[in-house]
């Protein structure tokens, strides 16, 4: 699956319902099929939708992690912890769970984020919160994670 592009704005229903909009929904079609875990995010108040095959590349990466090691076991426990199946409803619907509602703190306008190869789900406000919190300083952050990024010996940096 390639990068996932765009910014979309929804409302959940009564039941925590949410459509996923057009545009993401047709970016995923070759994979919706496949099913999504839903999870709480490590950084942000928020939720993260993985494709399927996208969580198993990351449950990779976990499954390497020795168990034995206290901190390992703590991190497994934690960033699995409220992990949920989540598919599509017949409708194009996406039911978040009511636990990972409170976590996240969503209300009725929900906005679905792009993050590469994931979405993230965000009550609207803390979303715009979180954007213009970090815009005084994404130009130096810009330049420490991506400013040493050019590798081809043609370029200049």
């Amino acid at each position: 699956m390639e990068s996932l592009i765009g910014t979309y704005e929804c409302k959940t229903d009564s039941k925590g319902r949410v459509m996923m909009a057009a545009g993401l929904k047709k970016q995923l079609e070759s994979v919706v099929h496949e099913g999504f875990v839903l999870k709480r995010s490590v950084f942000q108040p928020c939720l993260e939708l993985y494709p399927m095959q996208e969580w198993k590349k990351v449950m990779g990466q976990v499954s390497k992690l020795n168990r034995f090691v206290k901190k390992n076991n703590d991190f497994i426990r934690l960033f699995t912890a409220g992990v949920k199946n989540v598919e599509l409803d017949a409708s194009g619907r996406l039911l978040l769970p009511k636990d990972l509602l409170v976590y996240s703190k969503i209300g009725k306008e929900v906005v679905f984020s792009s993050a590469v190869s994931i979405i993230e789900i965000w009550d609207k406000q803390l979303y715009e919160d979180a954007i213009e919190g970090a815009m005084d300083d994404f130009a130096e952050l810009a330049e420490q994670v991506m400013g040493g990024l050019n590798t081809e010996e043609n370029e200049l940096s």
